[in-house]
């Protein structure tokens, strides 16, 4: 299941942030996909896999509440291209 986890932080941990996302220690149930810097404010927007066990998705929030407040939303990807779409 994909997880897009939508992360704040207060000002001055950006970088703490972003070393800990870089550092790549991810549990093996969990696959980085990617993640994007909001510009404009302390926030960050990260997509995951998890694999197996739904309790993955509580275990990896609980790897950022010491620097970040997160929320996490399961997502899906949708074919833009599909007939039809609007």
């Amino acid at each position: 299941m994909k997880v897009m986890s939508i992360l704040t932080w207060k000002p001055g941990k950006r970088d703490e942030v972003i070393k800990k996302v870089d550092e790549g220690k991810c549990p093996k149930w969990m696959k980085k996909h990617s993640y994007w810097i909001d510009l404009t404010r302390n926030r960050m927007f990260f997509l995951y896999e998890v694999r197996g066990n739904l309790k993955g998705i509580l275990e990896a929030n609980d790897y950022w509440t010491d620097i970040a407040e997160v929320e996490s939303v399961p997502v899906m990807q949708e074919n833009l291209s599909e007939p039809g779409y609007i």
